[in-house]
């Protein structure tokens, strides 16, 4: 939809004037341009619901690679829909970087206990392995759930809920179903009762 302040005037620069002054440093220029679409990079990252600080991060990420890129922007005509796919994939970034965070919360290569045996340490890092192959069988809202909770730093429950797309008082029940499942799965791998 266009409206009255995207028609260009006489005294309304063209975006073709506008990016080679923004990408030489031109401040009026860089203001005209977050002006122009700044709501449109604002909607695309607000449609991901991040926190807040992320938010801000995919934000300040989309327009610094539009400082970084402004002298490559084939169509400046085309400037918002090059802003709103680049604020979108800074939100999948940031999405598939916090589900690689929490992806292996259960490695326990890095965590040595100095008073086990080399032996102990074979065993506890083959469970660990046996483990994250079982919790990557349950289905993708048990797994996911599981991951976001038993991480070092665990987020909050309703930033998990906010995640995962489920209301915060069946975050318990899903969990309780999940390492029921989980230990059920270890049982039948031959991990006993050590689940």
């Amino acid at each position: 939809m266009t409206t009255a302040t995207d028609i260009p005037t006489d005294a309304t620069p063209l975006m073709t004037d506008l990016l080679p002054r923004a990408s030489s440093g031109d401040p009026g220029a860089w203001a005209e341009i977050m002006r122009r679409y700044g709501g449109v990079v604002s909607a695309a990252v607000r449609s991901y619901r991040l926190p807040e600080g992320d938010e801000l991060d995919a934000t300040q990420t989309t327009w610094l690679r539009l400082a970084e890129n402004a002298h490559r922007v084939q169509y400046p005509d085309r400037l918002g829909g090059w802003l709103a796919t680049t604020a979108r994939r800074e939100c999948l970034r940031i999405l598939h970087d916090r589900a690689k965070r929490a992806a292996d919360p259960l490695d326990m290569d890095t965590v040595a206990d100095p008073a086990t045996s080399p032996e102990q340490h074979a065993i506890d890092r083959d469970t660990a392995h046996t483990l994250r192959a079982l919790v990557a069988e349950l289905e993708p809202r048990k797994r996911d759930l599981l991951q976001a909770l038993f991480t070092d730093n665990p987020p909050s429950y309703a930033d998990i809920a906010d995640a995962l797309g489920i209301p915060i008082g069946s975050i318990g029940p899903t969990r309780d179903r999940a390492l029921h499942q989980l230990r059920q799965l270890g049982y039948e791998h031959g991990l006993g009762t050590e689940l």
